[in-house]
């Protein structure tokens, strides 16, 4: 329960160095939702920070940890707390552990242990037809091998010359799977950022009226650090939109090389902004359709192979097999029908946690 802070990462990454399954949080998610999802996964250890920055001002954490744990969620031992914006919080004595206290004392070398292809990676909990969250159950080899694959080829990874920035939550698959396991994989150099992208900087603030602050945070990294894949979701590039092509004065973008989208289907106006604005028409847009359940992308354009269409994912990638279908399971081959899976693929989903006969 972090906000996009290094120590997410490197959290999740220590967990699965040593075999421990990790199931990150929505920094966003209320008590109700943290204390749901430490029962249902039996959780001994909650990993949080005092409060993380948003628009520049602190937004607390901690607290809603406690109030998590206060009214249940009895299997957690231990709480480790990082110092990220300095609030005043409760600790409370031996259960809450200070992260730097931690480090201090760790000893810098930690012996990976060897994982089954099938051991459990991570749980990330989905809401479904009921109101539940269902835990989605992912595994160490397959899944590394889709998210790996698709990483490099869907966004044509060049990784000794590239700066990628993916511009999601970890909270989502979006983030597991194109933030830290897919790019890290490939030896990507990223970007990370914390906050929103209207938060201004200091120089940019004309007053407490945010109604006055630039709203070209984003553009203003992108030029910063040379970024040239910018992943980011249609719901985004929407409110870009709304926030006018005046944002985009004085930034060049001329970094950028293959663009993004993720998390629904994204509408052509929309796609055609993008490419205009963002991509200066130079830039292939890469639709990627995927789920929690699969773990990474299935369906996506190709940069440089795929003549893409505004508002359309396009193709299965090499690998993957899809089929549409009628209510009856037959074929379609005009017209609409559900968009089914044939074959299974490296990063499926291998159960919900607990409940085997649900996921069957």
């Amino acid at each position: 329960y972090m906000p996009m802070i290094l120590e997410l990462p490197i959290a999740m990454l220590a967990c699965s160095r040593i075999g421990v399954a990790h199931s990150v949080i929505f920094g966003g998610f209320s008590p109700d939702a943290i204390r749901d999802r430490c029962e249902d996964a039996d959780a001994r250890l909650v990993i949080t920070a005092d409060a993380g920055y948003r628009r520049g001002e602190p937004s607390g954490l901690k607290a809603n940890v406690d109030i998590a744990l206060a009214g249940g969620a009895d299997t957690v031992d231990n709480v480790i707390v990082v110092n990220r914006c300095n609030t005043e919080i409760e600790m409370t004595g031996g259960r809450d552990h200070w992260w730097h206290d931690l480090m201090a004392g760790a000893d810098a070398t930690c012996p990976a242990e060897p994982m089954d292809a099938e051991q459990l990676l991570y749980l990330l909990y989905t809401s479904g037809t009921t109101a539940k969250p269902k835990g989605i159950m992912h595994t160490t080899g397959g899944y590394l091998t889709q998210v790996a694959f698709t990483h490099k080829y869907v966004f044509d990874l060049q990784p000794e010359t590239d700066v990628y920035w993916c511009a999601a939550d970890i909270g989502w698959v979006t983030g597991h799977s194109y933030i830290v396991y897919g790019p890290l994989a490939n030896g990507c150099t990223s970007v990370m950022y914390e906050g929103t992208p209207d938060t201004p900087r200091e120089a940019e603030r004309s007053g407490p009226d945010r109604s006055t602050w630039r709203k070209n945070r984003l553009w203003d990294i992108i030029d910063r650090y040379g970024v040239t894949q910018y992943y980011t979701a249609p719901t985004a590039i929407r409110t870009f939109m709304k926030w006018g092509t005046g944002e985009l004065e004085g930034h060049d973008l001329s970094s950028l090389r293959v663009l993004g989208t993720v998390g629904e289907p994204i509408n052509p106006e929309a796609w055609m902004w993008y490419n205009e604005h963002i991509g200066h028409g130079n830039c292939p847009i890469m639709d990627t359709w995927w789920q929690t359940e699969t773990g990474g992308h299935m369906l996506s354009p190709l940069p440089g192979v795929t003549t893409t269409k505004p508002g359309s994912a396009c193709h299965a990638i090499p690998g993957v097999f899809a089929e549409l279908v009628d209510d009856s399971g037959n074929p379609v081959t005009s017209g609409g029908g559900y968009l089914t899976i044939a074959r299974p693929w490296p990063g499926m989903l291998r159960g919900l946690w607990g409940d085997p006969e649900r996921y069957k």
